[in-house]
């Protein structure tokens, strides 16, 4: 009896020991798994461990044509090498009434273009001639996409049409209240296109059903490039995006510092994207942004500014900056390492290895139209009302065509012959 005491604070010991043993695993368990979770949100956020590029995600326009905005998904602007050039002559005038800006599409022997009227027209490439025309509920300033056999665009309506591209028979539509003003882009099976409600959509293509969308801070009327399974777009939050295009992860932000309205251009990985106030970036479309990189960066300078921190990296992405001294209203056009742009009124070539000004043509009124390069030509237009065809490698004009007012609408070439429209209410066909 006298050792029972002991036996019972041997035991209360023992339980002590189990319970400080057991509360030991359970924390450490914890901080494991706390540990395990941010790591993978670090491997999911800011790698590409988890979740892959599609690289093989892309589109192109067929030989001959020109079927989206900016010829394809990387908005190249260049056809290459053609067998014909236009040589500045009217080959045909279609009259549609109301102001066009959007820029036209050609693919299968067809001209398609959308009007202010609220209508999407398609017409004979080489007569001009009507084969259907499609009414919506408003402006159509966005510019169409045509890939197998079904033309994609958007309309001030808030919709997303998807029409046979022989017919004009309506497929499918996607509602997003709010205005479309972006270009869309095809690629695998996704259309993408921004809109007024601050996002970015992927749909499918089979369906309209919607597979994906991104939210920023501002309206999105610039118009989606991509390569590599990178989608990259602009918005009026001032900033520029890389998503993921399968998924829509977001992967760069990347500051304009002022509206990001024009769409980019991807060239062997480089994206170049130019602000509203005229700042050309070339960024690394692969490269992504480290934890809380904004909010951090901004605080690194101010402790930079007063000399109590090193100089704060370049931001994710950065490989250099040019500015153009002059506002940016269109998008680029690179081959090689020459750029060539439209800054206020000028069109300039640039050369993106030293950034030297090649050389700069002075044009009647602002460029809002992106250039397109054919072979050894490059084709504007302005809002002075004339379509220019430069020659690339001096800037001299080789030819230009007078329209009846301002040209927004980006040239499409195809076949020898460009095809523009203009706020006089008149898509040209110039051979």
């Amino acid at each position: 009896m006298e050792n029972q005491p002991f036996k019972k604070d041997e035991e209360f010991e023992e339980r002590r020991r189990s319970y400080f043993k057991r509360k030991k695993i359970i924390i450490f368990s914890i901080i494991g798994i706390i540990c395990l979770l941010i790591l993978f949100f670090y491997l999911y956020s800011f790698t590409d461990v988890i979740v892959r590029l599609p690289k093989s995600l892309s589109s192109s326009s067929q030989p001959g044509d020109w079927a989206m905005f900016r010829h394809d998904p990387y908005h190249s602007g260049n056809t290459g090498e053609t067998s014909a050039l236009p040589e500045g002559k009217l080959k045909w005038s279609f009259a549609i009434g109301d102001i066009i800006h959007s820029s036209p599409a050609i693919a299968d022997g067809k001209v398609y273009v959308g009007s202010r009227d609220g209508r999407l027209y398609t017409l004979d490439a080489d007569t001009g001639g009507l084969i259907w025309q499609f009414q919506t509920g408003s402006w159509v300033d966005s510019s169409p996409a045509v890939v197998n056999g079904v033309v994609y665009f958007g309309s001030n309506d808030g919709h997303l049409y998807a029409l046979d591209a022989d017919t004009g028979e309506q497929l499918w539509d996607f509602y997003t209240v709010y205005p479309i003003h972006s270009s869309p882009a095809v690629a695998g099976d996704k259309v993408y296109f921004g809109a007024d409600d601050y996002r970015v959509y992927a749909v499918n293509i089979e369906d309209g059903k919607k597979a994906w969308s991104f939210k920023t801070d501002g309206r999105v009327i610039s118009s989606p490039t991509i390569s590599e399974g990178v989608l990259i777009i602009g918005s009026l939050d001032g900033y520029f995006y890389a998503l993921n295009a399968h998924s829509g992860g977001q992967r760069l932000k990347y500051r304009a510092y002022s509206m990001a309205s024009t769409s980019p251009v991807i060239q062997d990985g480089i994206g170049y994207i130019i602000s509203s106030s005229g700042r050309l970036y070339a960024i690394d479309i692969i490269a992504r942004n480290w934890i809380l990189e904004h909010r951090l960066s901004n605080i690194w300078k101010t402790a930079f500014f007063y000399g109590i921190a090193p100089k704060p990296p370049s931001p994710s992405g950065y490989i250099w900056l040019y500015n153009m001294m002059a506002d940016g209203r269109c998008s680029p056009v690179v081959r090689g390492n020459v750029l060539y742009t439209g800054a206020g009124s000028d069109l300039i070539a640039l050369n993106t290895d030293t950034r030297d000004e090649l050389w700069r043509f002075e044009t009647g009124g602002t460029i809002n139209s992106s250039p397109s390069l054919v072979e050894n030509t490059i084709y504007v237009g302005s809002d002075d009302g004339n379509l220019y065809a430069l020659d690339a490698n001096s800037g001299a004009v080789l030819w230009e065509y007078p329209t009846g007012d301002k040209i927004t609408s980006s040239p499409a070439v195809a076949n020898g012959v460009a095809y523009v429209g203009s706020y006089d209410g008149k898509l040209y066909a110039i051979e």
